[in-house]
């Protein structure tokens, strides 16, 4: 399997935080767009409440500040020479942006001191651990490890199936067998993956979210066929199988030896799948998933038909005039 190129970023800037989320995050602006071009290097918040107070020893600066009922309440208590050092000082550091929770009125003067600097100042509705837990989400996935593999991925009763091989070996195919016997699909033939926290998120192109091309057919839209439990956003990948056509000889007889495939330094569950005339490759595919689930359960197939074989040598070894 040719080594997928992973995408690595480093920073996201401040204009497109704000402007693809601004709705889910319930923000707005108030102040000068200048610093829209900032850079967010983090996937982390920071709560300038010891700011506030003077102490600026450990202040995470290169992080979004988010102003709570705390902070408000504590500017409230400060007088206005005091509030407009602490705010100069906060300001002058370099952060991302300023995001003040709850829909609160922000201060003339803190807006101004902001401007001084191009600082971006922005109010959401929401309250303050609620908009950080979402945009915590959402700056997660942006920074997130990703790739893209040519490849299908089917939510198989609840095991995200990874289906790869050589085009024209019938991945396409074999997934739209799977989604009419009941699977969902999560993308054909480009897969996106995203490293979440060691998890392998795949998800589909938005293009090709939800349509599968058929050779012979054209693009097919799942859900218009088969309902929308037919396709699925995203999806962990729990097991990868690879199609191939060539000789069985070589490959496990028994299941017992796993094997695993790197993916954005995540290891998965690999299985190599061989295709031929006459094999019910979507059957093969579903038994491959569920086998997965029941070692996920605790329950091995294989190791049970192992211990049983063990056994049976055992009892034929002492008693050897047992043997048929």
């Amino acid at each position: 399997m040719k080594k997928p190129i992973v995408r690595k970023v480093e920073q996201v800037p401040v204009s497109r935080f704000y402007e693809t989320y601004r709705s889910t995050l319930e923000m707005q602006l108030l102040n000068t767009p200048l610093g829209m071009s900032r850079p967010i290097v983090q996937a982390a918040f920071n709560r300038p409440g010891l700011a506030l107070a003077g102490y600026f020893g450990y202040f995470a600066h290169e992080r979004i500040q988010v102003f709570g009922a705390a902070e408000m309440a504590y500017l409230g208590t400060m007088t206005q020479a005091e509030r407009e050092e602490r705010l100069d000082h906060i300001c002058s550091l370099d952060a991302p942006c300023l995001i003040f929770a709850r829909g609160v009125d922000v201060p003339a003067d803190v807006l101004a001191i902001a401007d001084r600097y191009n600082l971006c100042v922005f109010r959401t509705a929401l309250l303050t651990m609620d908009f950080v837990n979402r945009a915590t989400y959402i700056l997660e996935n942006e920074f997130a490890d990703s790739t893209t593999m040519h490849a299908c991925m089917v939510d198989v009763r609840g095991v995200g199936v990874l289906i790869t091989g050589k085009g024209g070996v019938g991945k396409s195919e074999i997934s739209l067998g799977l989604v009419e016997r009941g699977s969902s699909l999560v993308a054909d033939d480009m897969v996106r993956i995203r490293n979440l926290g060691g998890d392998l998120i795949a998800s589909a192109p938005p293009l090709s979210s939800g349509f599968i091309e058929i050779r012979g057919l054209g693009i097919i839209n799942v859900t218009n066929l088969f309902g929308l439990k037919a396709y699925r956003k995203e999806k962990r990948i729990d097991l990868v199988i690879n199609l191939f056509s060539g000789e069985m000889t070589e490959l496990e007889r028994l299941g017992l030896e796993r094997k695993y495939i790197n993916i954005l330094g995540v290891e998965v569950e690999h299985l190599n799948l061989p295709v031929a005339p006459g094999r019910d490759m979507c059957r093969l595919v579903e038994v491959a998933a569920l086998g997965r689930y029941l070692r996920d359960s605790g329950y091995d197939m294989a190791s049970e038909f192992n211990k049983r074989l063990n056994k049976e040598i055992a009892n034929r070894t002492v008693y050897p005039g047992n043997a048929e």
